[in-house]
C-alpha cells in the first residue's frame, strides 16, 4: 500500500514538473512573438494581407522570392505567426547587427522600438534613392551610417548653424574678400594634401557645427602663416563663446566666434581643452592658446566664382549650407545635389577644403563634423556652379590671422 502511495507521488510530483517546463517554454514562445509582432509593427507590418508579403517581396528582389509568391501568400494566411518571423527576421539580423556596430544601447524597449522605425524609414529612403542611382538617374549614393536611427528632431539639433544678417554684419568689422592680382586659380584644389586640415571631428548631439566650422577655418590659416597645423578647440567655443552672442550647443554663428577669439585673444588648444559635446562653464587658460584672429573676411554673397578663389588662394573656407535633408544625412558617397535644398534656408556650418571636376560635373569637397564614419570618411562632394546649391555660397568667411 505504502509502494503505491509512493508511485502516486511521484507521478503526481512528474506531471507537475512537467506542467511547469511547458508553461516555461510556452512563456518564452510568447515572449519572442511578441518581439516580433514589435518589429512587425515597426515596419507598419499586416500580417493578414497578400500587399505587405509583396513589399517584402521587393526589398528581397530575388527572382526566385518573387516566384514563389503566391505560395508564399496562402502559407502566410495559413500560419500567420510563423511567417511573422520570416517576414521581419532579416530586419531584425540587420537591426542587431546594426546596433553591435555603432555600439547603440537604449534605455529600454519602448526607445528601441522608436530607434528601429527610424532605421527601417532610412533603410527604405536608401534602397530607394540607391535604385535611381543604378540607373544613373542620380550623381550620389546613400548609406546606412551611425545616425540612421536618430529622431528628427535629434537630426535638428545637428544643424545648430545661424547665418549672420547684413544687419548684426553691418556692426562687425570685417574686410569684403578681393580677388589677389596675378591669381593663378587651378583646375582643383585639395588642402588635405598640403598638410592644411586636421583630422575629421564629430559634434555628436551637440549643435556646435558652427565651432568646428570656425577651427577649421583658423586651423587653415595658422598652418598658413606659421607652417604649423594645430588642431583647435571647439569645446573653449561652446563655453565661452557666449560672450560675444553664441549659445553653445544650442547653436552659433561663425562670426561671432572669429570676434570672441579676436577680443579673447586668442583659443586654446584641442590637447588642452578637449571636446565634450555638451554645455559647461568657460575653462579658458592663456598658457594653452593655439592660436589667433584679428578680424574675418567675408566672400561676397552667392558668388561661386570669386568663393573658388578665395579657396584656391586662401585655404579652407567656412561656409553655411542647407542640410536639413534625408539625402544628407545618409550621404554615402558621389557628387551630392538635392534638388529640394534651398539657397536661402542655411543651417548647417561646414568647410571647404578643396574643389575639383568629376565626368565632367564641378564639385566642392566639404569637411563635415558628424565624424568619420559618415560620407566619404566624413567628407562630402557637393556639386559646385549649380546655382549655389544648397546655399553653399551665402555665407562664406574665414580668420584675418
Amino acid at each position: 500500500m505504502k509502494l503505491i502511495l509512493l508511485l502516486c507521488l511521484a507521478v503526481s510530483a512528474l506531471a507537475a514538473s512537467s506542467n511547469r517546463v511547458s508553461y516555461e517554454n510556452e512563456r518564452v514562445q510568447q515572449k519572442e512573438f511578441q518581439r516580433w509582432q514589435l518589429l512587425a509593427r515597426a515596419q507598419n507590418i499586416d500580417a493578414s494581407t497578400e500587399d505587405n508579403v509583396e513589399s517584402n517581396d521587393e526589398d528581397r528582389s530575388t527572382d526566385n522570392f518573387r516566384s514563389s509568391r503566391l505560395g508564399r501568400v496562402r502559407l502566410f494566411k495559413n500560419n500567420k505567426r510563423e511567417n511573422l518571423r520570416k517576414l521581419v527576421r532579416h530586419n531584425h539580423i540587420d537591426w542587431e547587427a546594426y546596433k553591435e556596430m555603432h555600439g547603440k544601447v537604449y534605455t529600454n524597449e519602448s526607445e528601441n522600438g522608436e530607434r528601429l522605425k527610424m532605421f527601417l524609414k532610412a533603410q527604405q529612403t536608401i534602397r530607394k534613392h540607391n535604385k535611381a542611382y543604378a540607373r544613373g538617374e542620380k550623381d550620389f549614393y546613400l548609406g546606412l551610417n551611425h545616425l540612421s536611427d536618430l529622431l528628427p528632431e535629434e537630426y535638428r539639433r545637428l544643424n545648430g548653424y545661424i547665418p549672420a544678417s547684413a544687419d548684426s554684419l553691418a556692426n562687425d568689422n570685417y574686410t569684403s574678400f578681393l580677388t589677389p592680382l596675378n591669381a593663378d586659380i587651378p583646375r582643383s584644389v585639395d588642402w588635405r594634401q598640403k598638410g592644411y586640415v586636421t583630422p575629421v571631428k564629430n559634434q555628436g548631439q551637440c549643435g556646435s557645427c558652427w565651432a568646428f566650422s570656425t577651427t577649421g577655418a583658423l586651423e587653415g590659416q595658422t598652418k598658413r602663416k606659421t607652417g604649423r597645423l594645430v588642431s583647435l578647440s571647439e569645446q573653449n567655443l561652446v563655453d565661452c563663446a557666449v560672450q560675444s552672442g553664441n549659445y553653445g550647443c544650442r547653436g552659433g554663428w561663425v562670426e561671432k566666434s572669429f570676434k570672441y577669439i579676436k577680443d579673447n585673444r586668442g583659443i586654446d588648444t584641442e590637447m588642452s581643452y578637449p571636446y565634450e559635446g555638451h554645455d559647461s562653464r568657460c575653462r579658458f587658460r592663456r598658457e594653452f592658446v593655439g592660436a589667433v584672429a584679428n578680424g574675418f573676411v567675408r566672400v561676397k554673397r552667392g558668388n561661386e566664382g570669386l568663393l573658388q578663389t578665395a579657396v584656391a588662394t586662401i585655404g579652407p573656407v567656412s561656409v553655411g549650407i542647407d542640410a536639413n535633408h534625408s539625402s544628407f544625412h545618409h550621404y554615402g558617397g558621389g557628387i551630392y545635389y538635392e534638388p529640394a535644398c534651398n539657397p536661402v534656408r542655411i543651417n548647417h556650418a561646414v568647410l571647404i577644403v578643396g574643389y575639383g571636376r568629376e565626368n565632367g560635373k564641378d564639385y566642392w569637397i566639404v569637411k563635415n563634423s558628424w565624424g568619420p564614419n559618415w560620407g566619404e570618411k566624413g567628407y562630402i562632394r557637393m556639386a559646385r556652379n549649380r546655382g549655389n546649391h544648397c546655399g553653399i555660397a551665402e555665407t562664406a568667411s574665414y580668420p584675418l590671422v
